[in-house]
């Protein structure tokens, strides 16, 4: 048996409670991490503290946080197969998170875009957590040592932040960190808004026709649809820079129907944008039906909801506590 089937390639990836994930959230990431399952080690995290950079309902983040786990579950993320845990119930995070904040220089977390994003989104509460959330985004990486981490093109820096601690702290005090490489899923990778096509789809976005939630029931999705912005070419063709809003949704019909551009464009040839998009609709909404089922299920189950969770907590803190333990003693704090 060779070192590659001997121990399988661990994943590590979150999503934040803060709300129904959209469907840009399930094409982009959710969608592939049930796949990722039978070939790597998977750690799925609910990404709570993440969420306290921006000022929430108690309540609510709570809600949100059973309903970000029961969707994950619902999207076919299997317990017996992967660890699902919630970020806060693993101390080790933010334990590792001060000493990676050490070790991170002051002029790598100012350059990052997000924080310059997220302080013009919310310029009354530009926060110390938003400035240093990188580097516990780094802690929640490498605290499982993953070797694959699937990020979006909004991810990457925050990735490259993760390799350059990990190594220089591995300079510094001997190897003790994997370097991460990204993993970049191929189709819809990134789905934008129905109103905007130039701006990626977004809950926070002031116009609920720009986006369908997970949980939007069949008329609203193909309101939504219906409503997309197009051009006035009539043309049902893949250019990204001239006909974004096409675009669109080509990439999204593509997933849910696993036809090639090519074949779309030849479906639809010489057939309006109304014809489009309500087969847009359509399939969104079909691929959504049962998720959207087997998700009501499992929430009325809070139960086996928190089972799973405490378990997935148990089983990442091994893991979590291990790294600790080796970081602790390394960086020279007193171990009894």
């Amino acid at each position: 048996m060779n070192q590659q089937t001997e121990r399988r390639k661990r994943i590590l990836s979150g999503i934040q409670p803060t709300g129904t994930f959209t469907l840009g959230n399930y094409i982009g990431a959710v969608r592939n991490w049930a796949k990722l399952q039978d070939e790597f080690e998977c750690l799925y995290m609910v990404a709570d503290l993440h969420a306290l950079t921006v000022r929430q309902v108690p309540a609510e983040l709570r809600a949100h946080t059973r309903e970000a786990a029961a969707m994950l579950l619902a999207a076919g993320i299997d317990p017996a197969q992967s660890i699902l845990f919630v970020q806060s119930h693993v101390p080790a995070h933010t334990q590792l998170n001060w000493i990676l904040c050490c070790n991170s220089q002051f002029g790598e977390l100012s350059r990052m875009t997000q924080f310059k994003d997220k302080s013009a989104k919310h310029p009354d509460n530009v926060n110390g957590g938003l400035f240093t959330y990188p580097a516990l985004m780094a802690a929640d990486i490498l605290i499982y040592n993953a070797d694959l981490v699937p990020v979006g093109q909004d991810q990457t820096q925050h990735l490259e932040l993760a390799r350059n601690v990990a190594q220089r702290f591995n300079n510094a005090y001997s190897p003790t960190f994997t370097l991460p490489e990204g993993y970049i899923t191929k189709a819809g990778a990134k789905i934008m808004s129905l109103a905007d096509p130039t701006r990626k789809m977004s809950k926070s976005d002031t116009n609920v026709n720009s986006f369908v939630l997970m949980t939007d029931d069949k008329d609203a999705i193909l309101r939504k649809f219906k409503r997309a912005v197009t051009d006035s070419d009539g043309i049902v063709r893949y250019d990204v820079a001239e006909k974004p809003g096409v675009s669109n949704l080509i990439t999204i019909y593509s997933v849910f129907t696993g036809k090639t551009v090519a074949e779309i464009e030849q479906e639809f040839a010489g057939r309006g944008y109304g014809d489009f998009k309500t087969a847009v609709g359509e399939a969104v909404a079909d691929a959504l039906a049962p998720i959207q089922g087997e998700y009501s299920r499992i929430l009325a189950d809070k139960a086996y909801v928190d089972k799973v969770l405490t378990e997935g907590a148990a089983a990442a803190c091994r893991i979590a506590d291990r790294t600790v333990q080796k970081v602790y003693k390394k960086v020279g704090l007193l171990q009894l």
